[in-house]
């Protein structure tokens, strides 16, 4: 199966429809004022407007106010939730949306419990752990802490760039990858050739 690509913390609507020009399956939004990638709602109406059919929109959140993630709602079509905090299985449930729940790795996690828990969520998303940061660091992990017999789609993130894609792909074996900084030329400006590149690694090696 062919890995899919999101990638993540735009900030302008020209970096967004250079990715849906090389293929990216979907782009993701940051709603998290505490992000150097958060966006507002008239700056994600921006980039939205742009994005040819068949992207996908994600919208990152993360332990926000319900009212919050309504408003965006009603403003900007998202298609799939991003909870990247320490949103219960309910939390996650409340928009009649799918959503995938960001999951920071390190020893001790569980992953069939988490599973089991968010046994409806359209995929988990593994990231680097950070005491202090809700992901978006550019920290890989270790893959071999991926144990468990995962049946919900997989989507790997943290860390990754054109120079490791291929690596992940073949080692990992996930649904998808998600990547941010590592296709930057600072935070949140995307640069079209590293874009290119990390898709174009993905797609040979898949």
């Amino acid at each position: 199966m062919r890995t899919r690509v999101k990638i993540c913390g735009f900030t302008r609507a020209e970096d967004a429809l250079a990715a849906a020009r090389l293929g990216v399956d979907a782009i993701g939004l940051v709603f998290y004022s505490q992000s150097p990638r958060n966006v507002s709602i008239a700056r994600a109406a921006e980039i939205t407007r742009v994005l040819p059919a068949f992207v996908s929109v994600v919208g990152l959140f993360v332990d926000a106010e319900p009212d919050w993630v309504r408003d965006v709602l009603a403003e900007i079509n998202i298609d799939c939730l991003q909870f990247h905090g320490n949103e219960s299985p309910e939390d996650c449930r409340l928009y009649a949306k799918p959503y995938i729940k960001a999951i920071r790795m390190r020893p001790g996690v569980d992953l069939d419990d988490i599973q089991a828990q968010y046994a409806d969520a359209a995929g988990l998303l593994l990231d680097a752990y950070h005491s202090d940061v809700q992901g978006g660091t550019g920290n890989g992990f270790d893959w071999e802490l991926i144990t468990g017999n995962l049946s919900l789609p997989l989507i790997l993130a943290g860390g990754l760039s054109p120079e490791n894609a291929a690596l992940a792909v073949q080692q990992v074996r996930p649904y998808a990858l998600d990547v941010s900084s590592g296709v930057e030329a600072g935070k949140g400006i995307k640069d079209a050739e590293k874009m290119a590149a990390f898709i174009r690694k993905i797609n040979q090696t898949t």
